[in-house]
C-alpha cells in the first residue's frame, strides 16, 4: 500500500511518450512528474520516490526530496496565500497547505514558521502549527548520553526549547550551550537526563571528562606560557569567555584548574590565575 507524503519503493510499469507510470500495488499506476535527465528508465526498475497528491486528490511520484515527510516538523517559508489559509515552499512541486483552522498566529510571506505535516480527512497533505497536538511532553525509554536528533523550536527563559526525534519536547539549558542557535535547526544533541516527571534534558556535547581534562589542562598551561604567566580567567568567569578562549564547559575548567593547582603548577587569584615557576 501506498504511504502518501512517504518514500516509496515504485515499480515503473509502463512508458507513453516521455512518461513514466509507476504501480500503486492497487491495479492502478502512478505518474513520475519529473524524472531525472539522463537516468534510465527500464520498464520493472525500481526507484525510491516521493509519493503526494495534486490538487485533485491524485498520488503523483516525484524525485524531488521535500523538506519534510508526514509525521515530521520542518522549519518552512510561507511563499503565498489564498481564502483557504497559507501556502508554504516544503520543496515540492505543490507547496503545503496551512488552513487557518491550523495556525495559531497570523502568518505572513517570506517568514518561516514551524509546522508539522499531517494527513487530512481526505488523505490530503496539510501542515499544521499546533505542534503541541502531537509533541509529547513524557518520553520513556531513553538512557542518559543516547544520541538524537533535535529541532530547535523556541527561546526560553531556561534556554531553547527543542523537538526530539519528531516525538517529544526537550530542554537545553542556556548555561550548557556555547554556540548560537537559530529557530528551526536541526542539530544532534544527548539525552543529559529523564527527569522524574519524565521530561528530557539535553546536551550538546558529551564531554569525556578525563581526556577534556587533561588537554585543557595542557591547554591552559600553553595559555598562561604565552600570556607571562597570568590569564584573567577563573572558575567565577562567565561560561562564555571560558568557552571563547579554551572550548570547552566551565565545569571541565573547573576540573582543569582544580587539578593544576593540586599539582602545585598554579594559584588560582581573585580575578585570574597564575603560573608558578
Amino acid at each position: 500500500m501506498i504511504a502518501i507524503g512517504k518514500f516509496n519503493t515504485l515499480t515503473i510499469v509502463s512508458k507513453r511518450d516521455d512518461d513514466i507510470y509507476l504501480d500503486d500495488g492497487e491495479g492502478g499506476e502512478i505518474s513520475l512528474i519529473d524524472p531525472i535527465a539522463g537516468q534510465e528508465y527500464p520498464i520493472g526498475a525500481k526507484l525510491d520516490l516521493f509519493v503526494y497528491t495534486d490538487g485533485s486528490g491524485q498520488m503523483i511520484a516525484t524525485s524531488k526530496t521535500p523538506l519534510a515527510q508526514v509525521d515530521e516538523v520542518a522549519y518552512l517559508k510561507m511563499v503565498a496565500h489564498s481564502h483557504a489559509g497559507a501556502f508554504l515552499d516544503w520543496g515540492v512541486p505543490k507547496d503545503l497547505l496551512v488552513p487557518f483552522s491550523e495556525q495559531t498566529c497570523p502568518m505572513f510571506t517570506g517568514r518561516s514558521y514551524l509546522v508539522r505535516l499531517f494527513l487530512d480527512e481526505q488523505n490530503r497533505i496539510a501542515g499544521t502549527m499546533m505542534l503541541n497536538d502531537f509533541i509529547q511532553d513524557e518520553a520513556f525509554y531513553y538512557k542518559e548520553n543516547q544520541p538524537v536528533d533535535i529541532i530547535i523550536a523556541d527561546f526560553t527563559d531556561l534556554g531553547f526549547k527543542a523537538i526530539v526525534d519528531q516525538k517529544y519536547w526537550g530542554v537545553l539549558y542556556k548555561n550548557e550551550v556555547f554556540q548560537p542557535l537559530q529557530r528551526g535547526q536541526k542539530l544532534k544533541a544527548f539525552i543529559k537526563k529523564l527527569r522524574p516527571d519524565k521530561r528530557i534534558d539535553l546536551i550538546l556535547n558529551l564531554d569525556k571528562y578525563g581526556e577534556k581534562v587533561d588537554a585543557t589542562s595542557s591547554k591552559i598551561l600553553a595559555v598562561l606560557s604565552q600570556h607571562n604567566g597570568y590569564i584573567a580567567i577563573t572558575d567565577k568567569s562567565p561560561p562564555e569567555m571560558i568557552y571563547d578562549t579554551f572550548g570547552i564547559s566551565k565545569k571541565i575548567f573547573k576540573q582543569s584548574i582544580g587539578g593544576l593547582y593540586k599539582q602545585r603548577k598554579i594559584v588560582i587569584e581573585d580575578n585570574g590565575i597564575r603560573l608558578l615557576s
